[in-house]
């Protein structure tokens, strides 16, 4: 059953104003399962007035019972996990057990949320003068808006709706058109807990919609996730027009292995890294350095464990890797492991051409590694987005810690080692947001910040943690005396 989507403004469902109708696939079936309205700029205006109009009743609801609203809707999450998961899949392509994963990071930044009464308290200080005190209080600011990523569709949003909204603001979000179902079904789960009309809004669209939500006089403040250039264009729209903003970009996350690392348990969660999720996601593990005498082994044990993958429909329980989010991704992903080649890579596990029975036409990429990578090639520098691991060899320590510094991405870099002197250097020479130190993926919980550095993010405060607390309000400084 094909669903034609709509707008969620001012408490209900509301037809969009579009002239066209975006085709939403299941990228493993290539069946047509939505079509998302290419929302116009009076779509955006409309959903922006609303929240605009709710704000001042919503900020001065208690913080309380705002929070209040946070424990009903994780229940309802809790309640829908699996039907939430299996819609992940079906839009994104990924498997059962990632898109699992995906529902429960996006709890843990509910959960969160729910602790906002005790996070966003102010400060004073008596007699900072003689009679006078000093007070510093946070308020909420009024509209935000996120632009979010097709490939976490339904936990990005909730990194920053519900922190927010327990804050006082009222949102607006506009998802990927490539998979809008997720946050289709989350206003439907939002409309259940019943907040205030103009709360809590969504527009689907595309970049006009996207245009629209960073010009718009009455938004405050923006988060996006995606790629570094539209990163970049979203931070100086937003600057351009006077709104907070944090962007986080694309990412070309290195992974270095000493040759005292414990070899199958770091390849063990290099796997994940590398391919979970097909290599889509911003702290994806993309290039392997291989330090001194770990190349040999380390390559060895890639290859075994990256050719035994089970690649297949997501919602398959036996699936390990599912596909790429399109056709268009795959050629693309495809034509930059040629680049490589071209370039003088050696395609040692080749991905190209894959094909699931049963699943002809989807969009799969397979597991891809590529040997003899140096730094001056493409599949060294740009990001993939793919499952696509290039291994470099670095003579010792500091080359391979000065190979992952040439990058001009900065998200993510992990270490597998057992030397905690090495584990300490690279934490504190690594010019990147997020350092694992053996952890494959280094995602921050719902409670820290999630990090990122150099083109991989443009701000000043990032997703999540405290510095979620610190975009969503602002302090407002009380100087009394009393004569």
């Amino acid at each position: 059953m094909v669903k034609r989507l709509k707008n969620y403004i001012n408490g209900r469902f509301v037809e969009a104003s579009a002239d066209r109708y975006i085709p939403v696939h299941n990228p493993a079936t290539c069946q047509l399962i939505g079509e998302c309205p290419d929302s116009s700029r009076a779509d955006v205006d409309q959903a922006v007035k609303a929240a605009h109009a709710a704000f001042d009743e919503w900020r001065s609801t208690p913080v309380l019972s705002r929070a209040q609203y946070m424990h009903r809707l994780r229940n309802i999450l809790e309640e829908r996990f699996e039907d939430i998961s299996r819609v992940v899949v079906e839009e994104n392509g990924k498997t059962r057990d990632e898109a699992r994963g995906e529902v429960r990071r996006a709890i843990e930044s509910v959960d969160f949320a729910i602790s906002v009464p005790s996070l966003m308290r102010g400060y004073k200080v008596e007699d900072i003068s003689s009679g006078i005190d000093e007070t510093a209080e946070r308020q909420p600011l009024g509209v935000f808006a996120a632009i979010t990523p097709f490939n976490f569709p339904f936990m990005v949003p909730l990194w920053f709706l519900p922190t927010a909204i327990t804050c006082g603001n009222t949102y607006l979000i506009k998802p990927s058109p490539q998979t809008p179902l997720s946050m289709d079904l989350f206003y439907e789960i939002m409309d259940e807990i019943d907040l205030p009309e103009g709360v809590v809004n969504l527009v689907h669209g595309g970049a006009e919609a996207s245009q629209a939500v960073m010009e718009h006089p009455d938004v405050v403040g923006v988060s996006f996730v995606g790629s570094t250039p539209v990163a970049k264009i979203v931070y100086e729209t937003c600057g351009k027009h006077g709104k907070r903003v944090q962007a986080q970009g694309g990412a070309k996350n290195y992974i270095a292995v000493m040759p005292d690392a414990d070899m199958a348990a770091s390849v063990a969660n290099i796997m994940g890294s590398a391919f979970g999720c097909a290599g889509q996601r911003c702290l994806a593990g993309s290039v392997v350095v291989a330090v001194g005498d770990a190349y040999e082994p380390l390559k060895a044990e890639l290859l075994k464990r990256a050719s035994g993958l089970r690649v297949g429909y997501g919602l398959e329980e036996t699936t390990q890797m599912g596909t790429v989010i399109s056709d268009a991704a795959k050629q693309r992903i495809e034509g930059m492991i040629s680049a490589g080649e071209n370039e003088g890579a050696q395609v040692v596990l080749d991905g190209r051409g894959s094909t699931i029975e049963g699943f002809e036409a989807g969009s799969f990429v397979g597991p891809t590694i590529l040997d003899g990578v140096t730094s001056d090639m493409s599949v060294a520098r740009d990001e993939i987005f793919g499952p696509v691991l290039s291994i470099m060899h670095a003579e010792d320590f500091d080359s391979a810690v000065d190979m992952i510094n040439q990058s001009r991405y900065g998200n993510a870099a992990s270490l597998f080692t057992s030397n905690g002197k090495y584990a300490r250097e690279f934490k504190y020479r690594i010019r990147a947001g997020n350092i694992g130190i053996n952890v494959g993926v280094a995602a921050a919980t719902a409670s820290f910040p999630f990090g990122g550095q150099k083109e991989s993010f443009f701000g000043d405060l990032h997703g999540q943690g405290p510095d979620s607390i610190e975009f969503f309000t602002d302090k407002k400084i009380l100087i009394e005396r009393w004569l």
